[in-house]
């Protein structure tokens, strides 16, 4: 991987139940994002379907897909055709009675490298993944792809500065984080406004503690009571706002330079200045 120089496009779309509308759809924007100079594909969570985990039903179980698959075979292809990096999330049924909130991470000639299962699964009102979703027990991963470095994470686990870390300290130059976030109609404006603060601000401190390219893709549209509020956006190493989406459907494009990543670290070496001798509480739920 030697260039520098790499632009991603992250892809914010309203889903309906149509899952194979809903893909073809994804598909027609990859293929504009690479027409327009993407070179690494960042899709939503859950990409290619509702977000189901509003309610509980054991219909939606119907529309898990294993790894390999169907699905993932198509877009393999088209990263291929392409020569363009995908990170495509979507429900994985690994066994009778065990799914995954997962994604895959596909190189530019079209190989599946692996996957990445969600580790941190949230339990609220709208939000009832742990119905779902088994979470992930592999470990976290970084995938050298032709372009850059990837650290995929799923949405809930961009609130846990932990899971940044440890796949920073492996080697990730781009935390990537899928995303399916929005407001509920009890919510105020002004909660809402404190809620998409944090949710950009927390995501923002992950790049600026390891140093790294931070993006984040989420979903727009109203599906229940949930309005989605999109606004992907990526960060430098700094946390510089190197590019967001508004509210609507969109292609967000957005250029990171890679030899950023030295020059920061340099300026501000927090791997070096690390304590590791006194991090074991970190290993303890509540140091009571």
């Amino acid at each position: 991987m030697d260039q520098r120089n790499i632009c991603l496009g992250l892809i914010q779309l309203r889903c309906t139940a149509d899952i194979q509308q809903n893909q073809q759809k994804t598909l027609d924007h990859i293929r504009e994002a690479a027409a327009k100079g993407a070179r690494v594909i960042l899709l939503q969570e859950l990409f290619n379907t509702t977000y189901f985990c509003k309610t509980v039903e054991d219909r939606f179980f119907d529309w898990a897909q294993p790894i390999p698959g169907p699905l993932s075979d198509t877009l393999c292809e088209l990263a291929s055709e392409l020569q363009i990096v995908i990170i495509a999330p979507f429900f994985e049924r690994r066994a009778a009675g065990i799914y995954h909130n997962s994604l895959v991470v596909i190189d530019a000639d079209g190989s599946l490298m692996g996957k990445y299962r969600k580790k941190h699964i949230p339990d609220d009102p709208g939000f009832y993944e742990k119905y779902y979703f088994t979470p992930g027990e592999d470990d976290y991963q970084v995938f050298d792809t032709k372009y850059v470095k990837i650290g995929p994470l799923i949405c809930w686990d961009q609130w846990y500065p932990e899971a940044a870390r440890i796949t920073a300290l492996k080697g990730a130059d781009l935390l990537v984080y899928p995303t399916a976030i929005g407001t509920l109609p009890n919510e105020s404006e002004q909660v809402s406004i404190e809620f998409h603060d944090a949710w950009q601000t927390i995501q923002r401190s992950h790049a600026i503690a390891n140093g790294c390219f931070v993006a984040s893709i989420n979903r727009v549209g109203q599906e229940g009571e949930i309005t989605f509020w999109g606004q992907s956006f990526v960060a430098g190493p700094f946390g510089q706002m190197l590019g967001q989406a508004g509210k609507n459907e969109e292609i967000l494009l957005a250029d990171i330079d890679l030899s950023k990543i030295e020059k920061q670290r340099q300026a501000w070496p927090f791997f070096r200045d690390r304590r590791i001798d006194t991090y074991q509480p970190i290993l303890k739920r509540f140091d009571d």
